[in-house]
């Protein structure tokens, strides 16, 4: 057994931060149904290259970018702007536990698939809402994209180098976090109001916007300036409040070094040849050393950059300092310990045979994540979804004449 079989997930969303929220909730056992736009699908499906390729090296339609976050769910394309396709999601909806959406505010209203509605037919459902902006507000009905709330939520402020420094400038991350980090709480906010449905019978509303998100996801920064009324800066790869805490450059590429307490900087300056470091009175505590971080800094960089990457890890794995290979992503599915820990596995796939995957990251020891169901084709499993909610083939038949199924 998963840890949510039984739970039913109906996914009315798109793009990353909604599906991410289901793939999660899938992995661990839910029944995911993925609703998709007839002879469209999710807006990630075209989002390529990279494309998936057949058995026979060709390329498919399959992007990615899609196969990245939809795994384990079931894809019906229902057309949600006629009233037959209404009535099939409402009919989904009504033997349901959890409906994701992410459309813009009001919009599944027209429908009559907004929470109101659907909660009239089944008060114990969960409606989950993901928007940019969220439910209220003077925002609330403009449209949220991952790299508008890096920059509007601060993140993209506090990274990147700081100004006057080759490159430098405000910066977003490398993936889309603020995206990914919604989906994480929108399925924790999930499995909160589970608990609460099978304590009293009722379902809720959850209203995630992504810029909540983006905020309360900056943590101590955000803690940090509301107790000092400073803002703070950017670093780079360094730390605003430990040093040395950062990627030095050695004789064949990159090293992060994590020197989080005073004993662990006396034994760096020594495997870097400069025990009388930890003694100078400019080094010898971390507060100090973020005081002298400028004249510390190039002399520790000046030892990295005499020995390769290899060399200086071992030293350090030696004297237990805190360091790792700034590596890429081939590199990292190399990497021994992502090889012993199965971090890359595959699943059957109708077009490629086999499809490399990203393994689930959390073990339960009792109900570990599986993978069952490889992200579908736009439309896989129309007809035997239909067929489960009792729609005979001939009907069946007629939808997708008309259009309303695909």
């Amino acid at each position: 057994m998963g840890a949510l079989d039984g739970v039913r997930v109906l996914d009315l969303s798109r793009v990353l931060a909604g599906p991410w929220c289901t793939q999660v909730l899938a992995d661990y056992g839910a029944e995911v149904i993925k609703v998709e736009q007839p002879g469209r699908g999710d807006d990630t499906r075209t989002w390529g290259p990279p494309w998936l390729r057949d058995e026979q090296g060709r390329e498919t339609t399959e992007s990615a970018y899609f196969l990245a976050a939809n795994r384990n769910k079931r894809s019906i394309a229902v057309d949600l702007a006629s009233a037959d396709g209404q009535a099939v999601v409402r009919e989904l909806a009504r033997h349901a536990d959890v409906l994701v959406e992410n459309f813009k505010v009001g919009a599944l209203a027209r429908y009559g698939l907004d929470h109101a509605a659907l909660a009239a037919i089944n008060p114990r459902l969960v409606y989950c809402s993901i928007t940019g902006y969220g439910q209220d507000g003077p925002d609330a009905g403009e449209p949220g994209y991952d790299a508008l709330m890096q920059a509007r939520g601060g993140l993209m402020s506090v990274t990147g180098h700081p100004d006057g420094e080759a490159g430098g400038g405000p910066m977003k991350a490398g993936i889309a976090v603020v995206d990914l980090m919604c989906g994480m709480y929108a399925a924790t906010a999930i499995l909160a109001a589970l608990r609460h449905r099978d304590a009293t019978g009722q379902g809720q509303q959850l209203d995630v916007p992504l810029l909540d998100t983006g905020v309360a996801w900056l943590s101590h920064l955000c803690m940090n300036h509301l107790l000092s009324g400073e803002l703070p800066a950017r670093h780079g790869s360094a730390h605003a409040s430990i040093v040395p805490y950062q990627a030095f450059a050695t004789g064949d590429g990159q090293i992060m070094l994590a020197v989080g307490n005073d004993r662990q900087f006396r034994r760096l300056a020594e495997v870097l040849g400069a025990p009388e470091w930890a003694a100078d009175p400019r080094f010898a505590t971390n507060a100090a050393r973020v005081l002298a971080r400028t004249e510390l800094v190039p002399l520790i960089a000046a030892r990295f950059a005499t020995r390769s990457t290899a060399d200086w890890l071992a030293a350090l794995r030696a004297a237990q300092v805190p360091a790792a290979p700034v590596q890429t992503i081939a590199e990292v599915f190399a990497d021994p310990q992502v090889v012993h820990r199965g971090l890359q596995t595959s699943m059957p796939h109708p077009l490629a045979g086999e499809l490399p995957i990203v393994a689930h990251p959390v073990r339960l020891s009792a109900t570990p994540a599986s993978y069952r169901q490889s992200p579908p084709l736009l439309g896989e499993h129309t007809d035997e979804v239909l067929a489960e909610l009792g729609i005979d083939a001939l009907r069946i038949a007629e939808l997708r004449a008309l259009g309303v199924v695909g």
